[in-house]
């Protein structure tokens, strides 16, 4: 039996290791399947495979990879038996023909990511209903102490409990004081000692007088009222207690008095109301507080009045931030002559408060008259994206933009600068223009994979100690950029004078460039003012090098050093004109390249003038309203293939 045991062993242990083997393949499939269709939609084709067309048709010996699986290699696309993404070619993992900002996805990745784009547009109303929760509170200002104005013993409390309302002149406790009763007593005395001197001489009378006189001084220094002297006088007994009356009108809020109480001179018996007007105390986060300010305009919403709005008005906004709570108290004074309003009720108001930084930074501001109207309403409706779209890299943000016109999804990170939050959206300052479709949700998904990929994603990219895109941004309302209108369209002029060889016409405009920008002022923010003052000398001084210039050849040296400070304005105030401006670059301009600003879409190239007029190339675009990210740096001399393109 054990031998026949033995001689079977071999065949039950074959057969349980195929078994096995059968179990596992169709395990690893069904892995490689389920993960396959639910993996995190961060896959992304190959950058430089993917822009320029289909995976298909590699080179003899290209290894495949997985983006997110480093180690798995193959030599053949196809799919990671991991995640379920497709392969891309190992050696084109950052591919210096893709912008290392730039991500993309195949369709099956893109499905998987489950992505949304939304429209880049301007907010149909600039105001946004900004909520925030408080609670109703005494107005402090209307708030007023009952003391005792004599120290003594209190009798008794005629108002005893908390909320009852009590009239000026009121009394309110009954006191035994001895010091007034003693007061009262010399009182009677000297009256009586006045009445008995009534015959007797000038001296004796008038020192009767003066003892009666000095008494009633003494009971006004003890608090008793004029009226009460008076009649304290005619009185033929002293009085053991005396009456402690409110000088004002009110609620009770607070009560410290009990009957049988000793009081000293001072001591607060009542604190008392007027509850005619009412704080409500908001508490507002430090994202909320920039669009707050005081005068605007409150909603309050009370639980004990559903469906019920009271207005108010912003009087105060605390300076000092909660160090735990990250809140400021916002103080809204409320009308409360019926008395519904009750201190400690649970308050939620609404505030409309602006969807726009400062001033509107995306709005354009035509030029023409007949337009301005129609700028001004643009101008006060701000860009917005939704709050799910930007990353967050401290005060910088990172939103990705989708490149349009591409062979395959392609999505491009962009460092942004947006203005606080206002409820759902975030008003942008720079860096997107209308019409743009950005990602609003998947974003982080996109990060991480161009994190992956070694691309400039949210955590390569510089943090607030380095120097950014938007760093010089100085954001100003529409009627204060309009005012730099004339300098442009002065430098425009000079623009096309010299692209014209037009000498008389580039001096001419030279002159009105340098008078515009004299003229200028701008009265607000503070650092708009400052800013411009050095600005506006630049532009003086190279603007009157081109007015005296006396040949072409000299007024295009001024204007090369102009068009710089053109450029530096477009930086740090944004276009003030109703179009689009372009900067431009010549490689051969000046020996080295050089740019200068235009409108248009053709190249009108202003150092060559007519003998190489669409010499050049458009780099750079600055919508209306919008600012130049950077300077357009010039270039070493070009080589013979770096004229390729240009027309001579």
């Amino acid at each position: 039996m054990i031998k026949g045991l033995r001689q079977r062993l071999p065949r039950l242990h074959a057969k349980w290791i195929g078994a096995f083997t059968l179990v596992a393949v169709a395990a690893f499939a069904l892995g490689a399947l389920v993960f396959g269709a639910r993996s995190t939609p961060t896959q992304t084709e190959p950058a430089a495979g993917a822009t320029s067309g289909p995976t298909s048709g590699p080179a003899a010996g290209t290894t495949w990879t997985c983006a997110m699986h480093p180690q798995i290699r193959q030599s053949e696309p196809g799919q990671c038996p991991l995640c379920g993404m497709d392969l891309i070619p190992a050696a084109s993992q950052g591919s210096a023909e893709v912008p290392a900002n730039h991500i993309t996805l195949s369709d099956r990745a893109k499905a998987l990511a489950r992505l949304r784009t939304t429209e880049v547009r301007r907010m149909a109303n600039p105001k946004t209903a900004l909520r925030l929760l408080g609670r109703v509170e005494a107005d402090e200002t209307r708030t007023r102490t009952v003391t005792a104005w004599v120290g003594g013993r209190i009798d008794r409390l005629h108002v005893k409990v908390t909320g009852a309302r009590v009239r000026a002149g009121q009394t309110v406790a009954t006191l035994y004081s001895p010091e007034v009763l003693a007061a009262h007593q010399d009182l009677i005395a000297a009256r009586q000692q006045g009445e008995r001197m009534q015959g007797a001489t000038g001296p004796a009378r008038a020192a009767a007088d003066a003892a009666l006189a000095a008494v009633r001084d003494r009971l006004r220094l003890l608090g008793v009222p004029e009226d009460r002297v008076r009649a304290m006088e005619s009185e033929q007994q002293p009085a053991r207690q005396l009456a402690i009356r409110s000088p004002f009108s009110g609620t009770v809020i607070e009560r410290m008095a009990t009957e049988g109480a000793y009081v000293t001179t001072g001591e607060p018996l009542y604190r008392i109301a007027d509850l005619s007007q009412v704080w409500v105390q908001l508490d507002a986060y430090e994202r909320d507080l920039p669009a707050l300010k005081a005068g605007q305009v409150v909603e309050v919403n009370l639980e004990a009045l559903p469906g019920e709005f009271v207005e108010g008005r912003v009087a105060f906004i605390d300076p000092i931030v909660d160090a735990q709570r990250r809140t400021a108290r916002v103080r809204v004074e409320v009308a409360n002559r019926d008395g519904r309003l009750m201190p400690g009720m649970f308050a939620q108001a609404v505030v409309q408060a602006s969807a726009q930084p400062s001033g509107p930074v995306e709005g354009p501001a035509s030029v023409q008259k007949s337009g301005k109207a129609d700028a001004d309403k643009d101008a006060d409706r701000p860009l917005v994206v939704p709050h799910t779209s930007p990353l967050f890299t401290g005060q910088r943000a990172i939103v990705y933009v989708e490149v349009p016109q591409a062979d395959r999804p392609t999505y491009e990170a962009r460092i942004v600068r947006l203005a606080p939050r206002a409820g759902d959206v975030y008003p942008v300052v720079a860096g997107l223009v209308e019409g743009e479709r950005i990602v609003t949700r998947g974003a982080f998904v996109l990060d991480a994979d161009l994190q992956i990929r070694a691309g400039t994603s949210m955590m390569a990219g510089p943090d607030d100690t380095e120097a950014g895109p938007w760093d010089n941004v100085i954001e100003v309302s529409a009627g204060e950029r309009r005012k730099l209108e004339p300098v442009l369209v002065a430098y425009l002029e000079l623009q096309q004078a010299l692209a014209r060889d037009d000498l008389p016409a580039a001096k001419k405009a030279g002159e009105a460039l340098v008078k515009h920008a004299a003229d200028v002022r701008l009265a607000r923010p503070q650092a708009a003012s400052e800013a411009w003052l050095s600005v506006a000398r630049a532009l003086g001084q190279h603007g009157v090098h081109v007015a005296e210039a006396a040949s072409l050849e000299s007024a295009r040296g001024g204007f090369e050093a102009l068009s710089l400070r053109v450029q530096a304005l477009l930086r740090r105030f944004g276009n003030p004109l109703g179009q689009a401006l372009s900067v431009a670059f010549c490689p051969m301009a000046s020996g080295r390249g050089a740019t200068w600003v235009q409108a248009g879409t053709e190249v009108e190239n202003p150092y060559f003038g007519h003998s190489m007029r669409t010499c050049g190339t458009l780099r750079e675009r600055v919508s209306p309203g919008a600012y130049l990210a950077e300077v357009v740096a010039p270039r070493n001399p070009p080589s013979a293939a770096a004229h390729e393109g240009h027309a001579h």
